[in-house]
């Protein structure tokens, strides 16, 4: 069965389909001996040979995989790092073929991070429309105001637009209490800005659930593979507009 060129050399695990129609567009792949430079080029991987900066691309043969990963900090969401950083790379067991993480931890941050081959589950999940559920643990500077903690939960204006609603909840005392927070959005550094707005700069930040998977007991650094129910509940929810996630708690 014919699959678009960047669908087939992403899920023979060369890269990701972004990437794959990068190198598409820089005349990097050839399709029984000819350059491909556009888009929507398909191809038939029985009988086609495409080769890759000169090597040949052959059909994904084993099942995806998918892991979860406790990020540590002070490692980067990359493959590889031009300054020489920890990447999660290093943290991917031995004999795994080339996995990508789906979406991004900062290096600050820690927590739950999806690793996978599955180029097209990755991108579903993480495409703005799809409204994945997130929940990270925050250890903030200060205790925010009950009136603050409102006006997070149900949207401010940040950076030019609206946030969605959020849920928001006490989790721990002290000086630099820990609270947790449910989001549905993918901006960049969501979480540190909303409470960054009010007055209260993260400290620490852990992401412990994503859509179906929760992070639970993994030691950081460690990984798991996924529960069959866990990667079906992964498959049907990107066909979903948004993600329904739990049910919404008031905040302490």
């Amino acid at each position: 069965m014919a699959e678009r060129l960047q669908k087939f050399i992403a899920d023979a695990g060369i890269c990701s389909r972004r990437a794959a129609e990068r190198m598409i567009r820089e005349g990097r792949v050839r399709v029984n001996g000819e350059v491909v430079i556009r888009m929507g080029v398909t191809v038939e991987p029985a009988t086609d040979a495409v080769k890759v900066d000169g090597r040949r691309v052959h059909p994904r043969k084993a099942p995806h995989v998918y892991l979860l990963l406790n990020k540590p900090r002070g490692v980067v969401t990359t493959l590889s790092d031009p300054e020489g950083r920890p990447t999660v790379a290093d943290l991917i067991p031995n004999g795994m073929p080339r996995l990508f993480p789906a979406g991004r931890l900062d290096y600050n941050s820690e927590g739950l991070l999806l690793l996978t081959d599955d180029g097209d589950l990755a991108r579903n999940l993480t495409h703005p429309s799809r409204k994945i559920a997130k929940i990270y643990q925050v250890k903030l500077k200060g205790r925010p105001s009950p009136s603050a903690i409102a006006r997070l939960e149900k949207g401010i204006r940040l950076e030019g637009r609206r946030t969605a609603p959020s849920e928001i909840r006490f989790l721990k005392p002290g000086p630099n209490p820990w609270f947790e927070i449910r989001v549905t959005e993918g901006r960049k550094h969501l979480v540190r800005k909303l409470f960054d707005a009010v007055g209260h700069p993260v400290l620490k930040l852990k992401r412990t659930g994503f859509g179906p998977l929760v992070l639970r007991d993994l030691p950081p650094g460690q990984t798991r593979a996924l529960l069959a129910s866990e990667i079906q509940d992964l498959r049907s929810r990107r066909e979903r507009k948004a993600d329904p996630g739990r049910p919404r708690r008031k905040p302490a």
